[in-house]
């Protein structure tokens, strides 16, 4: 069981980087267009 709470862990941590990323992005291009 601690192997897949790591992994869950890890998963998560790593879709909230994407997401920050995704959000970064987004506002850059949008500047972009502005």
């Amino acid at each position: 069981g601690r192997l897949v709470r790591k992994t869950l862990s890890f998963s998560k941590k790593l879709s909230n980087h994407i997401g920050a990323i995704w959000y970064f992005v987004h506002h850059y291009n949008a500047s972009l267009r502005s």
